[in-house]
């Protein structure tokens, strides 16, 4: 069987623990920040576990671990 690849997109937005839990980083922080309220761009600071279901999907993408 050959190799299966990993998508590069995964590679740079994931983090998988030890444990094997997901981590992905915040979205909407990138730009046009200023008409956001203060909270959400708060909330957002930081990495946070993915539900099961976002994280089998994303475990597809990366066969190998990252």
């Amino acid at each position: 069987m050959p190799k299966l690849k990993t998508k590069s997109s995964v590679k740079k937005r994931f983090k998988i623990t030890a444990s094997g839990k997901v981590m992905a980083g915040p979205g909407f922080k990138r730009h046009n920040l200023a008409c956001k309220p203060q909270k959400m761009k708060r909330q957002g600071r930081g990495f946070r576990v993915l539900e099961d279901q976002d994280a089998r999907t994303v475990k597809q993408w990366a066969p190998y671990g990252l």
